[in-house]
């Protein structure tokens, strides 16, 4: 596919089916869900403090406002605090040949470019986002084919971001190609092994992958240069895009339901699924042992202090599953990370890589657990997949109780509204700036 043809499709008219849409609206909602959690989170208050201090601008047409908060800043600064905010409570959405995220990083950009286009219908909108995570797909699974580092999804997602905001801002294919080349030259293009074997609030580089996509765009509309993006040009990466309009991946995408790296899912589905079948409790368990891919056995071993530790768990995760029957925000933060009774549970796990795991990794996130009963019975799980994506979806009610307790800080008249507006964008007349202002306040009751 040539450069020509992609610019089209970001640029033209455009034909998302009905259940891509369909699919777009639930990602959207359900990441908005996540950085409403996020809001009161360390993290997502730094970077919404740093934007407005340092990332600020004196302009209004170049400002946005801070989701969740409802300060203005710049319009790169409300990418860079969104993402970063939505990024540390890791419940957001991901594709697994990318081994990364992408409505991190576009969800962001939709609501920074849109709330400067009132009339901009929320059909138009979901298209813009269907759209953008068709290039970050291919954006992503080109660099990971290109280099031998696991980077992380901000040296990708940026294009898609360039590509969602060049769309909206009606820019010709010149400028978004002058964009996609400084995205991607800049975007950062970090380790992601060095986050999980030192968990801190970089996490997976959105934040600053939504930023140089935003800064990308806006440069190359005043005339800088930074093509061409070799992940969109070079002939290697061609076989990446040839299905571009054909395959619809945002389809593809998987919904989180725990905020934990999703890398440990398969291990806590697997015993979650063994604690129900058999109707056991923790203290009906001698043992757990956990067979689980290598990148999974490298997730944090010990009691986690910080949520960023506790989310680039595996054994945490598990106990927190086993004493509680369920992992929520509460359980990663606070006093979720000193709970004696996890701590306890915590000191019954092993974990092992397991080479068949491995092979199918990235395409599949597969583990086993075995259960050693204190009765002296021993139970396996089977190799068990990840739950949330098309091997095994969540159903939309499912999405629904994730949604609102995630955003269980909110007003429930306003929770129930800003999940209406999952279905209300699909319809003909519906504008997006409908659920915009249901999002820039803060998250108490006031």
């Amino acid at each position: 596919m040539t450069f020509d043809e992609i610019a089209a499709f970001v640029l033209g008219p455009i034909d998302v089916p009905d259940s891509a849409l369909e699919m777009t609206a639930s990602l959207l909602i359900d990441t908005l869900g996540v950085a409403a959690g996020a809001a009161d989170m360390d993290a997502g208050r730094i970077a919404r403090d740093h934007a407005v201090r340092f990332q600020n601008t004196a302009e209004a047409r170049d400002r946005a406002t801070l989701l969740f908060d409802g300060r203005k800043t710049s319009l790169t600064g409300a990418a860079f605090a969104l993402a970063t905010q939505i990024d540390n409570l890791d419940g957001h959405d991901g594709y697994n040949p990318t081994k990364g995220h992408i409505g991190c990083a576009v969800v962001p950009a939709l609501c920074v470019f849109a709330e400067q286009m009132p009339d901009l219908t929320g059909r138009a909108a979901l298209e813009a986002l269907a759209m953008a995570y068709e290039v970050a797909a291919r954006a992503g699974m080109a660099l990971h084919g290109s280099v031998s580092d696991y980077h992380t999804s901000g040296a990708w997602n940026a294009l898609g971001v360039v590509a969602l905001a060049c769309r909206l801002r009606g820019d010709d294919p010149e400028t978004l190609r002058q964009a996609l080349g400084i995205a991607e030259y800049h975007g950062p293009r970090s380790q992601m092994m060095r986050e999980i074997a030192t968990p801190t609030m970089l996490h997976d580089g959105s934040g600053m992958g939504a930023m140089v996509g935003a800064m990308a765009v806006l440069m190359a509309e005043d005339g800088f240069t930074g093509a061409p993006a070799i992940t969109v040009e070079a002939e290697a990466a061609a076989q990446y895009w040839a299905d571009l309009g054909q395959l619809w991946t945002v389809e593809l995408n998987y919904i989180k339901p725990y905020p934990i790296c999703r890398w440990a899912h398969a291990a806590i589905d697997a015993l979650g699924g063994m604690l129900e079948a058999h109707q056991l409790k923790e203290a009906d368990i001698e043992r757990i042992e956990v067979r689980t891919f290598a990148e999974s056995a490298e997730l944090f071993a010990g009691l986690p202090e910080t949520t960023s530790q506790a989310q680039y768990s595996l054994g945490f995760a598990l106990a927190t599953r086993l004493v509680h029957g369920h992992i929520g925000p509460e359980h990663i933060s606070g006093a979720g990370l000193t709970d004696k009774a996890v701590a306890d549970a915590l000191k019954k796990i092993t974990v092992q890589e397991d080479p068949r795991h491995s092979e199918r990794f990235p395409l599949g996130r597969w583990s086993d657990v075995t259960l050693v009963l204190k009765d002296g019975q021993t139970l396996r799980s089977g190799d068990v997949h990840a739950r949330g994506g098309p091997e095994s979806p969540m159903g939309l009610d499912e999405v629904e109780r994730k949604f609102y307790n995630f955003c269980a800080a909110l007003p429930e008249a306003r929770r129930k509204a800003i999940w209406a507006a999952r279905a209300r964008l699909l319809e003909p007349e519906a504008k997006f700036s409908e659920l915009l202002a249901l999002l820039f306040d803060g998250v108490g009751p006031g």
